[in-house]
């Protein structure tokens, strides 16, 4: 077997700076320190594995106004690998005049760390890779600007190597092709023996020798394979890229549906079965129809997995409650109290009202203030 010619990491969309509005105090500042710890965990990797360099692939910063700090807390995490990091501008990072590209160059940032704010090749390894940047000036842009890979002219013993930031035409979702777009074949018209590519979140082969590597610390619930990077070996020019998926995060997104009929015993059993539920994020979507017993039994369970999860979304919207007589019969009333209940009942069973929400979670109310006053019965 041929000495491997080049091993190299391949990164992106660390997001450094991300706010994590919406979230506690609390686990906002515990997500924002996580990007930081993510690129050091990177940096050791790179090292362990004596890669020859670091290949970022945009958006390393969230925006181009963050603060000094977390520039500075950014670069500390990356000193664990004396290599050459080459830091692709993204759309969130973007290589304008004033930007986080050259408030680093005004720092005096380390040597080894390139900023690739030019189309322009970039030798490395001695010589023997010779990246091929697409850098955005702009948050979007309409030309494909990994187009000037197809020119770019290198020595036939060099491995040629494209990184950019976009959407590859015709593979992503919709949604994902609203800019900077990257043409399906460029690795092949451009004759690359691996194409790099950041700003979709998760690990994915999108075309030949082209890959997503995804951003390395999850920040939405998609299950896409966030939480990654690419562990790249190529023995030499034409050579098939070895591609090794590296898993790099500490949070698990959870993004969940489950369907509830008459008992709520799913919910442990899939809750259950998580690894580390203090570093995972769960968004749950809930349909069915329990009766009052079970919701109220449904709401203890939601509040106990709230303390024990880093955090819990629920979606309940279609999740209906379905008294049963017997729960009816346990609210211990009469009179016009228990003409309420019945009118409540009905109105909650009601798909065309439009109270029927409102309804639904009233007498769930009273049943759970009838289990509180029977001390925990009923």
């Amino acid at each position: 077997m041929p000495a491997i010619m080049v091993r190299f990491l391949h990164t992106a969309d660390w997001q450094v700076g991300k706010p994590f509005g919406g979230f506690s105090p609390d686990a906002r500042g515990e997500l924002r320190a996580e990007r930081f710890a993510a690129v050091a965990r990177i940096a050791a990797l790179a090292k362990a594995e004596r890669c020859e360099a670091v290949l970022v692939a945009g958006d390393a910063f969230d925006d181009n106004t963050i603060s000094d700090r977390e520039i500075r807390r950014t670069l500390e995490a990356m000193a664990g690998f004396d290599g050459p990091w080459v830091m692709l501008p993204g759309n969130h990072d973007a290589a304008l005049s004033v930007s986080v590209w050259t408030r680093i160059a005004q720092m005096g940032g380390p040597a080894q760390v390139i900023a690739a704010v030019l189309p322009e090749p970039i030798e490395l390894a001695g010589g023997r890779l010779v990246v091929l940047p697409a850098p955005l000036t702009r948050r979007h842009e309409g030309a494909d600007l990994t187009q000037w890979f197809d020119r770019a002219e290198t020595r036939s013993d060099q491995l040629r190597i494209g990184l950019a930031h976009g959407a590859v035409a015709n593979r992503l979702p919709a949604k994902a092709e609203s800019g900077n777009p990257i043409a399906d074949d460029r690795a092949q018209r451009a004759r690359l023996d691996y194409l790099a590519l950041g700003d979709w979140h998760g690990f994915l082969e999108i075309a030949p020798r082209t890959f997503y590597a995804g951003t390395p610390e999850p920040d939405r619930h998609r299950a896409n394979a966030p939480g990654h990077v690419a562990l790249v070996e190529i023995d030499g020019p034409g050579a098939e890229p070895r591609v090794d998926q590296r898993r790099t995060a500490r949070f698990d997104w959870r993004a969940l549906e489950l369907r509830l009929d008459g008992g709520i015993e799913a919910l442990s059993t899939t809750l259950g079965a998580l690894a580390r539920p203090g570093e995972t994020l769960v968004d749950i979507k809930l349909s069915g129809a329990l009766s009052l017993r079970e919701r109220v039994a449904l709401d203890e369970a939601l509040e106990d997995w709230r303390a024990r999860l880093f955090d819990l979304r629920v979606r309940d919207d279609d999740l209906f409650d379905a008294p049963e007589d017997s729960d009816l019969d346990g609210i211990d009333v009469a009179g016009f109290v228990r003409e309420a209940v019945n009118r409540l009942r009905a109105r909650a069973a009601d798909p065309a009202d439009p109270e029927r929400a409102a309804a639904a979670l009233a007498l769930r109310m009273a049943y759970a203030e009838h289990r509180r006053l029977q001390g925990g019965e009923g």
